[in-house]
């Protein structure tokens, strides 16, 4: 999509902004001035519907600005916003001299009909007085967006901007420097140090200490960035103004909607297409069963050395992993699985850890809690594998299957806690989940209440799983559409010494 900015301080600067999806239904502020003032015998639904159109487009743009971290996002709404109030102002002087008295009856919004001429139809006014009490709503923002600005500052390099036409800024090295041009596109610069890419290294120690892969290094806090709730009540005002003035047009005019767009085109990128829940639904008739998609692991972390809102929502909360049983106590067990390069993997999260095997082309249906189309190896071993019942053996454990090493099974084959991802295989996985208490995580300490409570506070929620799943299509972003079911679930693992890694 392609957007022109202005400010009172810079010049014009025509960008690009990804992630919008709103190039089919925008145009150029430009382009519309000059249609204004070249076509006046274009008819006043046509030009209000582009009018309409652009404020909708805005106040999206602005939702998203005054929430994301990056500065150069600010310095382009707010060079929009005075673009659309001139551009507003010009439309409403010319179909009516003066909108106050005409949209305000005894000091209150409303179409003041009296007032009304043979310039407006009733309707006409609806969409005239709606545009107006909206543009004036939205005027209230300009400095709040200069403020905001000056606080992004703080987290990324605002620079000047050169002209429209271009300027040539001075170099040490080249006699004839390049001409360059103004550009929003590229985020701001941020002031944050270099972020260290480390390579993908095993779960962390529980109750434990690991020596860092680099001595002293903390990553980089990302910005908690909580939008003012004046600025959103005044945002919604808008577009309640403006939803006024959407149903006063003509019977079949068709607006886009910015917000159902963005939800559709992150639907696209991370969720399942709506009819593949109907494809699958013979399967999924049957019980513990589900279907989701698996996405790179690369879509679930930040790219390094940007900047992020670490109160946005993220994918895996937006789109959770599916529930592989009921919560207890505030702990559900999960099918956290993503790809890591060509390989199925369950995201390991804490104490968690699981194993699994490629079965090849069976299908789900012909597995059952017995595991009775499976080998004879593989079935003894997913069926009666017994895991440690302490904290360290546990962790040995994990790394077992993590790394391949010191494996004693009496089994013909290493067992990892990855796959090579194939499609339509299915996989035979066995997931152990563990909830460890805070007091245990966090190594802190434990206080004199939970001293009198200590049994109570080292409960802990596990589950013991054997599920399969099956990948049953493809897409070009590398994702996977997966069905599971759940084929046996064993009693809650228990951990037995828990109480000695209490701190006092």
């Amino acid at each position: 999509m392609r957007y022109i900015f202005f400010s009172l301080f810079i010049p014009f600067c025509l960008i690009s902004v990804s992630g919008q999806g709103f190039s089919a239904e925008s145009k150029s502020r430009s382009s519309l001035n000059q249609n204004l003032s070249s076509r006046p015998d274009e008819s006043f639904y046509t030009t209000a519907t582009g009018m309409v159109q652009e404020q909708v487009n805005l106040i999206a743009r602005i939702e998203k600005a005054i929430s994301q971290p990056d500065a150069n996002q600010l310095r382009s709404v707010r060079g929009q916003l005075t673009v659309h109030q001139v551009a507003t102002e010009s439309f409403l002087k010319r179909h009516y001299p003066n909108p106050k008295a005409l949209c305000y009856l005894e000091g209150k919004f409303s179409v003041n009909i009296s007032f009304l001429s043979d310039q407006l139809t009733e309707p006409q006014a609806q969409i005239y007085c709606s545009l107006y009490a909206s543009s004036q709503e939205l005027s209230k923002l300009a400095p709040v967006l200069d403020r905001l600005l000056s606080r992004r500052g703080e987290l990324a390099l605002v620079r000047e901007l050169p002209l429209v036409s271009g300027e040539r800024q001075s170099d040490p090295v080249l006699s004839i420097a390049p001409i360059q041009h103004p550009n929003l596109a590229k985020p701001a610069t941020p002031f944050a140090v270099q972020e260290a890419d480390f390579p993908k290294t095993p779960p962390p120690i529980i109750a434990g200490t690991a020596k860092r892969l680099l001595a002293e290094y903390v990553p980089p806090i990302q910005a908690a960035i909580a939008p003012p709730p004046e600025t959103l009540a005044t945002l919604q005002m808008a577009k309640q103004t403006l939803a006024q003035a959407i149903s006063a047009f003509p019977q079949g005019t068709q607006f886009q909607n910015s917000w159902e767009t963005t939800a559709q085109l992150d639907r696209f990128s991370y969720d399942l297409d709506p009819q593949e829940p109907q494809t699958y639904a013979k399967f999924l008739e049957m019980p513990n069963t589900g279907i989701f998609r698996v996405l790179p692991d690369s879509a679930y972390h930040r790219q390094l050395n940007t900047l992020s809102n670490r109160l946005q929502p993220s994918v895996s909360e937006r789109y959770p992993f599916p529930s592989l049983g009921k919560t207890n106590g505030g702990f559900t067990p999960s099918l956290a699985l993503q790809l890591v390069g060509d390989k199925f993997q369950i995201l390991p999260q804490g104490l968690d850890y699981n194993f699994m095997i490629d079965l090849g082309n069976i299908p789900l249906e012909k597995l059952d809690a017995k595991l009775r189309s499976v080998s004879l190896s593989t079935r003894q071993f997913f069926l009666n594998y017994q895991h440690p019942r302490k904290l360290a053996d546990l962790q040995v454990e994990r790394r077992r299957f993590i790394t391949g090493k010191d494996q004693n099974w009496n089994q013909d084959q290493v067992i990892f806690t990855d796959a090579k991802a194939v499609l339509n295989h299915t996989y035979l996985v066995r997931s152990l989940q563990f909830q460890i208490p805070e007091m245990i995580l966090s190594g802190k300490s434990i206080s004199g209440s939970d001293r009198l409570n200590l049994e109570e506070s080292l409960q802990m929620q596990s589950s013991d799983i054997i599920l399969a799943f099956r990948p049953v299509r493809r897409r070009s972003d590398g994702s996977y559409t997966v069905l599971w079911r759940v084929l046996n679930q064993f009693n809650p693992p228990p951990i037995d010494d828990l109480e000695n890694y209490v701190k006092y």
